[in-house]
Parts: C-alpha cells; sequence; structure tokens
C-alpha cells in the first residue's frame, strides 16, 4: 500500500507537508496546482510551490514531492513539466479535478473532463517532453455533470501515456460532498493496466480500509481527512502492516500546530498565522472536541504572538525519534 497527501489549494502548501510527513505514513506529496497559461513559468515560481526542490525534492522527512500543473495549452503544460523535473520534482502530475469556478472558467480542471481529447493531448504532449524516467500521473473525477464519459476518459488518460492515474471518486457537480462512490471505480480498472490510487472520503482507518476493498484499489490518496486526523497516514500504515500505535493525543496535535514553523516565516503578514490556525481547526473540530474549545479562544485573535500564547497553555511536546515520527527511539 502506498499512501499519498492530495494537493489541496491553499491548504497543503509547504509548512503543512513538512508537518504531515513529519507525522510519517506518506509515500509521496503533490503540489498546490501551479496554473500554466502559455508561457514558461521561471524557477523562482516552482520554488515558491515547491521550496522542496532544494532539498533535492524531498519534505524534511524524506518523502518526495511531485508538482502539479493546471492548464489547457499542451504544449504550455510540456514545458513547464519539463523544467519541474529539471528543477527536482520527483515527476508531474496533471490537473483534471479541480471543481473551482475559476479555474473551470479558464478551461482548467475539471472541466477538460467535458473533453477527453483535450486531455489526450496534454498528457501526450508532457509525456513526450519529460524523461522517461519520470511519471507523468493525472488526477481526474469520475466526470463533470455525470459518470457518463468516464470510460473515455480513462482511456485517453492511459492511451497517452500517463503512469499512473489518481481518480477522485465524484464528478465535479458532487464537489466534496459525501459519499464518494469509490465503487465505480472496478469497472474503469478493467480498462486499464496503470497504476490508480483512490481518493475521497477517507477519515478513518476504516474508511481506508472500505476504499480499498469497494475501490478495488491498494493505494490511496488522502485530503481532507489527513488535517482533520494529521496522524492518519501513520494510523492507516501500523494498520494495515499490523504493528502497534500510539494515535496522537489532543496536546500533541497543538504542540505541531505550534511548532509548525507557520508563525515565524517573515514573508507573509502578522495576520498569516492566525488564520492558517484557525482554518486547520475547522478540519481538527471534525475528530477532536477539543478543538472547538480552542477555536473559540483564539477566533478573535488577530496577532501571532497572542495565537502563540493560548497554543502554548495547551501544546505538549510528544516523544520524538530523529525523524520526526510520533515514536519514542528505541
Amino acid at each position: 500500500m502506498k499512501l499519498f497527501l492530495a494537493p489541496m489549494e491553499g491548504v497543503v502548501d509547504f509548512k503543512m507537508r513538512e508537518l504531515l510527513t513529519d507525522l510519517g505514513g506518506f509515500d509521496m506529496c503533490v503540489t498546490e496546482f501551479i496554473r500554466v497559461v502559455d508561457l514558461t513559468l521561471p524557477r523562482r515560481v516552482f520554488v515558491r510551490y515547491c521550496p522542496e526542490l532544494l532539498n533535492g525534492g524531498l519534505t524534511r522527512a524524506g518523502t518526495p514531492v511531485r508538482i502539479q500543473l493546471l492548464g489547457q495549452v499542451p504544449h504550455a503544460l510540456a514545458a513547464n513539466a519539463r523544467k519541474a523535473v529539471k528543477l527536482g520534482s520527483h515527476g508531474v502530475d496533471l490537473n483534471f479535478g479541480c471543481p473551482a469556478k475559476t479555474v473551470n472558467k479558464s478551461k482548467g480542471g475539471a472541466v477538460l473532463l467535458k473533453a477527453p481529447e483535450q486531455i489526450y493531448q496534454i498528457i501526450r504532449a508532457v509525456r513526450e517532453a519529460v524523461p522517461h524516467e519520470h511519471e507523468v500521473s493525472a488526477k481526474i473525477r469520475l466526470g463533470f455533470d455525470d459518470d457518463a464519459n468516464s470510460t473515455e476518459i480513462v482511456d485517453a488518460v492511459q492511451s497517452a501515456g500517463a503512469s499512473s492515474l489518481v481518480i477522485h471518486a465524484r464528478t465535479k457537480r458532487d464537489g466534496y460532498k459525501p459519499p464518494a462512490y469509490w465503487e465505480k471505480i472496478p469497472p474503469l480498472l478493467e480498462r486499464l493496466t496503470i497504476p490508480v490510487v483512490a481518493n475521497g472520503e477517507i477519515w478513518q482507518v476504516e474508511d481506508a480500509m472500505r476504499c480499498q476493498q469497494r475501490s478495488a484499489c491498494d493505494n490511496l490518496m488522502l485530503g481532507r481527512g489527513a488535517l482533520a486526523t494529521p496522524d492518519l497516514a501513520a494510523k492507516i500504515k501500523a494498520h494495515v502492516e499490523g504493528r502497534d500505535y500510539r494515535p496522537l493525543e489532543w496536546q500533541e496535535v497543538v504542540y505541531h500546530i505550534l511548532h509548525s514553523s507557520m508563525h515565524q516565516d517573515p514573508e507573509v503578514g502578522e495576520k498569516y498565522f492566525s488564520s492558517r490556525t484557525k482554518q486547520w481547526l475547522g478540519y481538527l473540530k471534525l475528530q477532536y472536541p477539543q478543538a472547538h474549545t480552542l477555536f473559540d479562544e483564539i477566533k478573535r485573535l488577530k496577532s501571532k504572538d497572542d495565537v502563540v500564547s493560548v497554543l502554548d497553555k495547551y501544546a505538549k511536546s510528544p516523544l520524538l525519534d530523529s525523524n520526526h515520527n510520533n515514536e519514542p527511539t528505541a
């Protein structure tokens, strides 16, 4: 089993990837999408979205990171994909699943699910531009308004030469509303020989096991579930491997927020850490009742120092090994 950290725009940035992979369990991260119009972007743009490029394309814990590109112009995406791998990205991912209206209006993301031929042209151009040893993966949904052309979509992905495919088991119209239709993936697998990763509505270990069973996919991608339970990937891996695992306590989660370095970034404004912490607590509320109390305490605070002071009251340092995993050293 391999676990992938999903590319969530405005949420799973460099520091979140660093923190979540420190906790263990993930085999690969995918960046927030880099929007491509018709130009080859400068190096600084790639490094801004993926600072891990300065570390061999790896997070602090050694987890590989793959840059995701979004756009509609095949030759432009190909040129930027070639540059991404030259800079150290572990392959390139292509976004055909983003449901955001602003993205779809510019003919990027999920709107391309209406045009399998365009998907084919994009993947083919990128595959021809990127050296064979680097993966070219694609992330799709089951369709746009419905899943009527899902077979055409996956056929386009595979025939264009993609190395692997992530299927978010919902349509664009479904958005992020539960359920995820994992059972719709197996008929598509019958047409595919490339590896497929299932994505959608994995919040608990039990969800991961059900997703594997219903989707017939060994490999999974975690998104919001990993924000609600930061050590979810580690818990899933421990379950699959039959290992004992002590889940993070609430005080330890707060410790990780406090020591995420999000409040130490001189390039962002004073309110950034406060906003990011409140955003994250919105997810943590789904699994930790204590998050409601903490949110109430900081919801009117704007200063990072004030927020840090409140977090510090609740934080408890976990036992960390040399790789920052939540396990004591032997």
